[in-house]
């Protein structure tokens, strides 16, 4: 998945999160955990492209 489509999903369901009060605490835990790590991802991402132009 590239940074766009991982922000743009972690978006919507951070969204469906604050908008949602139907949900079952087990899909909310379910959503979030996604959002997080898809969040982690593109940390980690955007602290390699640092890394790489600090470095040139």
């Amino acid at each position: 998945m590239s940074y766009d489509e991982a922000i743009k999903r972690a978006e919507t369901i951070i969204a469906q999160l604050e908008q949602t009060e139907a949900i079952s605490v087990e899909e909310y835990k379910k959503l979030a955990k996604e959002a997080t790590r898809l969040l982690d991802e593109c940390k980690s991402e955007l602290q390699q492209m640092s890394s790489q132009l600090t470095a040139q």
